[in-house]
C-alpha cells in the first residue's frame, strides 16, 4: 500500500530524512517512533505530497507521489498533529466540503457522518461552528473527515494528542477496524505503550535515519517498546 524508496529530504545541507526506505502492506497498522526532530513529520508530509523531497520516491498503491500526486491523494487521507480546519464552517459543513472534494454521494456521506459522528460522540456538536470546538473536538472532526471517503491509506501525525481516554480508545478501535477491512495506517506517536499494543509493525527513526523496523514482537524481543526505544536513543554508535 505504501512504499518509500530511499527518501532523502534536505534543508540546506541538513538531512532531515536520510535515505529512508520502508514498506507498509494492506491490513497493517504501522507505528513510526522517534524523538522530536528525528524526521517523523517530514517523512509523513513527504508521503502525502505536502513537502517536496530531494531524492528517492514514494508509491501509494503503486502510484508515485511525484508523477501522479492527484491519483495518490484520491486514495489517501492525512490527519496532521494540529488540524488546521476552516473555523468559519460548522462541523457538518466541513464534512460535506470534504465529501464534495472526494465525490462521495449524498446517501453515503450521510451514513458515514452519522456512523462516525455517533461513534466519536460528536454528532450533537456538528451544527456548531468549528471555531467553538476544543482541540479534542477538532481532532475528532479531522478523524471523521479522513474516514468519510473510505481511503485505502491513512497517514496520522500524533493522532492521540488532545483526545481524552475514551476518545483515544474509540480511535484505536476505528484504526483496527479499518485495517482489518484491508486498509493501511502509518502514524507517528510518542505514546509508546499505545504503539506497542496497537501496531502490527514498528519503525524507529533517529536523526533522519531508520534504525530498526519490523513486526512489533521482533522489534521488542520480549522487552517493552519503551526500553528498546531508550536503548536506541542512548546508543551513540
Amino acid at each position: 500500500m505504501l512504499k518509500i524508496e530511499h527518501l532523502t529530504k534536505k534543508y540546506d545541507q541538513y538531512k532531515a530524512v536520510d535515505d529512508l526506505s520502508l514498506e507498509i502492506e494492506d491490513g497493517h497498522i504501522y507505528g513510526f517512533i522517534g524523538h522530536n526532530g528525528a524526521g517523523k513529520t517530514t517523512t509523513l508530509k513527504s508521503v502525502v505530497g505536502i513537502l517536496p523531497f530531494d531524492e528517492g520516491d514514494i508509491y501509494i498503491n503503486g502510484k508515485s507521489i511525484k508523477s501522479d500526486p492527484l491519483g495518490c491523494k484520491q486514495i489517501m487521507a492525512y490527519i496532521p498533529d494540529n488540524p488546521d480546519l476552516y473555523e468559519y464552517l460548522s462541523g457538518v459543513q466541513y464534512l460535506n466540503f470534504v465529501a464534495d472534494v472526494y465525490g462521495v454521494s449524498k446517501e453515503e456521506r450521510q451514513q458515514r457522518i452519522k456512523k462516525y459522528g455517533d461513534m466519536l460522540e460528536l454528532t450533537s456538536d456538528l451544527a456548531q461552528p468549528i471555531s467553538a470546538y476544543s482541540h479534542g473536538m477538532k481532532q475528532k472532526l479531522a478523524v471523521i473527515s479522513a474516514f468519510i471517503h473510505q481511503p485505502k491509506l491513512i497517514i496520522m501525525d500524533e493522532p492521540f494528542v488532545g483526545l481524552d481516554p475514551k476518545a483515544s480508545h474509540l480511535l484505536k478501535g476505528l484504526m483496527r477496524e479499518f485495517c482489518d477491512q484491508g486498509g493501511a495506517i502509518f502514524f507517528s506517536t510518542h505514546v509508546l505503550e499505545v504503539a506497542e499494543k496497537l501496531c502490527d509493525r514498528i519503525a524507529i527513526i533517529k536523526q533522519g535515519k531508520l534504525v530498526i523496523s519490523g513486526r512489533t514482537e521482533d522489534v521488542t524481543h520480549n522487552e517493552s517498546l519503551e526500553d528498546v526505544f531508550l536503548e536506541l536513543e542512548s546508543d551513540n554508535a
